[in-house]
């Protein structure tokens, strides 16, 4: 049968990232309290395309996740990539994996445990000469506004917020590691459950602990330093402000 994306195209541009993007696809990544977590992820692949190639082979994509069935993760990522790049005869591949993480929690007074989701990724490319690869992990915490507990006789206004790190790193580490650092970063932690009690109790602590969105990424940042597996970071932090029509926003990486 004729193959029209290996015809010769005229117009001379090349094209840096082409594929497919959001395929959903089951995976299993590592879980320190369990072993192995079967989680859903949402995969996207591509590769540059030379100027006079017409298109790439899109179902060659599915084809490598297929062949790596039960073995995407991050040993087997950059295996991923070199099939990526052989099979679809390119220079570069690029790979996106996100993925929803478990962890039981158990609530601070009454114990009560439930699971609390937290949204990870894995991205990374190769180029034949070089790679890279970054693991990122989204972790929900609460922050109480300093100025507004200074100034008010009764109360503070706080909000719930979005802190994203993003990492490079020498070796091996646990997710869980690093989202316990955001949260201890904050004024508070999210939970799946609380009972009364626990609520009074994370209420009461994140009150004695306020809390700018400049607080949260340099206590992060702080903490990551203090690391030195991990060779570059970035962290970003989004309030979701309770009594303002916008959001507060901090950003801060390693240089």
């Amino acid at each position: 049968m004729i193959d029209i994306q290996n015809q010769k195209d005229h117009r001379n541009i090349n094209i840096k990232k082409v594929g497919v993007k959001q395929i959903k696809y089951p995976i299993i990544v590592l879980d320190r309290a369990q072993g192995t977590q079967p989680v859903n992820a949402t995969i996207s692949m591509y590769v540059n395309l030379p100027h006079h190639f017409k298109g790439t082979h899109m179902s060659r994509f599915v084809e490598i996740l297929n062949e790596f069935r039960g073995e995407i993760n991050i040993r087997t990522f950059h295996s991923i990539l070199e099939k990526v790049r052989e099979k679809l005869k390119a220079e570069s591949a690029h790979m996106e994996i996100e993925f929803p993480y478990f962890i039981e929690k158990a609530a601070p007074v009454s114990g009560a445990r439930s699971h609390m989701e937290y949204h990870c990724s894995f991205c990374g490319q190769n180029n034949g000469q070089k790679s890279d690869f970054l693991v990122g992990v989204v972790v929900p915490v609460t922050t109480v506004c300093p100025c507004s507990r200074e100034i008010s006789n009764k109360g503070a206004h706080n909000q719930r917020s979005m802190v994203t790190v993003k990492l490079r790193f020498k070796k091996f580490f646990w997710i869980e590691d690093v989202i316990r650092i955001i949260e201890d970063s904050a004024s508070g932690e999210v939970y799946s459950l609380l009972k009364r009690p626990d609520e009074k109790f994370v209420t009461e602590k994140g009150y004695e602990n306020p809390m700018f969105v400049e607080d949260v990424v340099r206590n992060v940042a702080e903490q990551l330093n203090c690391n030195e597996n991990f060779t570059w970071y970035s962290v970003e932090a989004e309030n979701y402000e309770s009594i303002h029509n916008h959001s507060a926003y901090a950003y801060v990486e390693k240089e």
